[in-house]
């Protein structure tokens, strides 16, 4: 990282450390903190140039942010925002321009696009929008084009989904007869941009929950010696920091098709194994509710179907070989 990344990382690290409490921001109704979520917005966090209203951070300042947010799983419209905003940063100003201001502003942003389908219609269901039952602004993709839908008119049902990260909100938005506004041609690479960020919060949850299991085998007693000591369990770490390690260097390397969906099957699968592993290493603790080892056990389930399983990008890698 850039001296300037490492500001970024320890200013938004130590704003969730103080404030992020994930079990509180889930029990409300719209599932996150927007005094956090203000907060980050002033951070400048978005990846909205200047002449936007925004801070002029970089998909890289803004993979950082996202790295954070996985490490705490804090719930925040971040993930869906970035991705709206990128979607408008492929058009010109004039079309893109006001909808990004008030994007860097905090309004909540979110793009529906047949990631899941071979959807090529407005009208119907989009199923697992990203903050879809929250968003002010929302943008929608029939895949050759991408709209501006106005969610609050009555051509627009948009329904919660209830999942098994409950730190994630996703939601189904129908759109019946809905009028909506072309703003310009889709861009294809929408999807590896939005992998990629994917990628980022999947690193930072991942490293997370090594730090936390390595943290419990130092202090976790078994036979008069922290069970950290047993070779055993140091192999099985071991591996967990490998796994991380070249988690990260995949995502980072995320730059066009065929790397994003690499990344994306890999830092699926290696989130999933280290989650895994973590609730293993913690023993019984690790379901109870008040730990939070099953927390990024669901994370890793649910990032991993996010924008296509690993099996999905798979069968696209060998269609390019």
């Amino acid at each position: 990282m850039t001296p300037e990344q490492l500001a970024l990382r320890d200013a938004v690290r130590s704003l969730l450390d103080k404030h992020s409490d994930v079990r509180a921001a889930i029990e409300t109704p719209h599932g996150y903190d927007k005094a956090v979520w203000a907060r980050l917005c002033d951070i400048g966090v978005l990846p909205i140039p200047e002449r936007h209203g925004g801070s002029g951070a970089t998909r890289a300042e803004t993979h950082v942010a996202l790295g954070e947010l996985g490490r705490t799983l804090t719930p925040s419209p971040l993930l869906a925002s970035t991705i709206a905003a990128e979607a408008l940063l492929t058009l010109d100003d004039e079309r893109s321009g006001p909808l990004l201001r008030r994007i860097a502003d905090g309004a909540i942003a979110t793009l529906a696009w047949p990631w899941d389908n071979d959807q090529s219609s407005l009208d119907g269901v989009h199923r697992y929008v990203l903050d879809g039952d929250l968003a002010e602004i929302l943008l929608v993709s029939d895949g050759e084009h991408l709209y501006e839908v106005d969610p609050e008119q009555p051509g627009v049902s948009r329904e919660h989904t209830p999942t098994m990260d409950q730190a994630r909100r996703l939601a189904t938005v129908r759109l019946t007869n809905a009028e909506a506004t072309r703003l310009g041609r889709w861009s294809p690479e929408i999807r590896d941009i939005a992998l990629a960020a994917l990628c980022a919060e999947q690193v930072g949850a991942t490293a997370r929950a090594l730090e936390l299991t390595v943290e419990h085998t130092r202090t976790r007693v078994q036979f008069g010696r922290p069970i950290g000591s047993f070779q055993a369990l140091k192999h099985r770490m071991a591996d967990m920091h490998v796994l991380v390690e070249t988690a990260r260097s995949a995502a980072e390397a995320a730059t066009d098709e065929v790397s994003a969906a690499v990344a994306k099957v890999y830092c699926s699968e290696a989130f999933f194994k280290v989650a895994a592993e973590m609730v293993q290493l913690h023993g019984g603790i690790a379901i109870t509710w008040e730990h939070d080892a099953h927390l990024y056990l669901k994370r890793a389930h649910g990032s991993g179907q996010l924008f296509g399983s690993p099996a999905v990008h798979l069968e696209r890698l060998r269609a390019k070989i």
